[in-house]
């Protein structure tokens, strides 16, 4: 059973900055935040989860027959990792490419301390525990010190894996691949890297969210792996018999002068391309959602919808669901795993057009993380915009992408990539 309290929050900024600080002390930790985004569909604003008391890890091979059989067993809240090389388990694909973060393929945990925080309350779910130590925890973390500046850090080289007339050679040979016919569209992704880096991983990550400051935030530390996401991105969500999807494709980047920041957008929301590559993935994930649907219930609710952020503008659609009682929540996420904003149409044969180009194992990137509830319902993020550091072997990466179409001209694709990667560039410079 799980002791709740509720407490209120005089600061929430400097509480939610305390809390991670705090957290750094367990080896198992994930932080998602909403950065205060009011959508219609958020359940929490942030939410903390620490301390494995069970945990289960695998690799692609039946791992969501694994998920499946953990969570039932488990009938609490977890949370946890899919990486994107889960589906490898889904279809006869493999992911050969070099991988220098080594995270494994499937990993969640069952968390013995939860903190939810919605407004300006937060609520402490301990599992296993006496009393007293939520009181205890919750006077230790309103009493950690902030410091302003952690120790100097070594200066970070970072490399590209895929140089510029490579990018350009590869993106032709996905076009090709386009106009014979074998796929419309595919998410190509190339990779940055630093080799020999040390970094403070709770600081790069406040960095990230404070110049990105995305509705999808997520820090992640299992042991000696970190991720720093600044994710924008909803990969899919259940509330009760209701599957919420809502892919992005479609990007422009912002300006300081308001005038242009507005042109800009308004020209996001009429291009062509932009707008044919998020309509073909809509198409994709009704497709994926309607394996589990009550028939007729897909529902397109936002199509192409220009949302702002920081630094970039982006272009999200929203797709709905029903669901009978007697579906699984994990069939739900197996039939639209992986999600198709990260793949392609048709979404098998982008994946292996995308295992052939690519010269990275993508791993975490363009994974998922999130939590099932106990009654079963769940939220996942898409893993983009995000930084991820393997500490023992001091390799930090960070990978971008964007959707290859028949429109799509190399040097701007390439352009749009270095928009992306701005943030994750300026969260790692000294």
């Amino acid at each position: 059973m799980r002791i709740s309290k509720s407490r209120n929050i005089e600061d929430l900024a400097v509480f939610k900055q305390q809390l991670l600080h705090w957290s750094q002390q367990y080896e198992e930790v994930i932080w998602m935040d909403s950065n205060q985004y009011n959508t219609s569909y958020s359940s929490f604003d942030a939410i903390l989860a620490v301390d494995a008391f069970t945990s289960m890890q695998t690799d692609y091979f039946d791992a969501f027959e694994s998920l499946k059989a953990y969570q039932e067993s488990t009938n609490d809240w977890i949370f946890g990792y899919l990486t994107y090389d889960v589906k490898n388990g889904l279809e006869q694909l493999q992911s050969n490419n070099f991988d220098g973060l080594e995270f494994a393929d499937v990993f969640f945990f069952q968390p013995k301390k939860i903190f939810l925080i919605k407004g300006n309350q937060v609520e402490i779910r301990y599992l296993n525990v006496v009393e007293d130590e939520v009181e205890d925890d919750f006077i230790a973390i309103t009493n950690t010190v902030l410091e302003s500046h952690s120790e100097a850090s070594h200066p970070i080289k970072i490399k590209l894996r895929i140089h510029k007339d490579a990018y350009f050679e590869k993106v032709n040979s996905m076009l090709a691949h386009i106009h014979r016919g074998d796929i419309y569209e595919a998410n190509f992704c190339q990779e940055f890297y630093a080799e020999n880096a040390e970094i403070n991983p709770l600081e790069t990550y406040q960095k990230l969210n404070d110049l990105s400051k995305p509705p999808f935030a997520t820090f992640l530390k299992q042991q000696d792996k970190f991720l720093m996401s600044a994710s924008p991105e909803r990969y899919i969500k259940k509330v009760g018999n209701t599957i919420i999807s809502q892919p992005i494709k479609g990007t422009a980047k912002r300006s300081s002068n308001p005038e242009k920041d507005a042109l800009l957008k308004r020209e996001l929301e009429a291009n062509e391309k932009e707008r044919s590559e998020n309509i073909m993935i809509v198409d994709l994930v009704r497709n994926d959602l309607s394996k589990t649907a009550i028939k007729g219930s897909v529902t397109v609710e936002e199509l192409c919808k220009v949302y702002t952020f920081p630094q970039v503008h982006q272009m999200i659609s929203t797709i709905t669901s029903q669901i009978s009682e007697n579906t699984s929540a994990i069939d739900v996420l197996k039939s639209t795993f992986p999600m198709g904003s990260m793949t392609g149409a048709p979404k098998l044969s982008a994946m292996k057009i995308i295992e052939e180009l690519e010269e990275t194992k993508r791993g975490l990137y363009s994974g998922t993380v999130g939590y099932f509830t106990p009654e079963g319902d769940f939220d996942f993020n898409v893993i983009i915009r995000s930084i991820l550091y393997n500490q023992s072997k001091h390799y930090v990466s960070y990978s971008v992408g964007g959707a290859i179409t028949s429109k799509s001209n190399p040097l701007s694709e390439y352009e749009e990539c270095l928009v992306k990667a701005k943030a994750m560039r300026q969260a790692l410079e000294h």
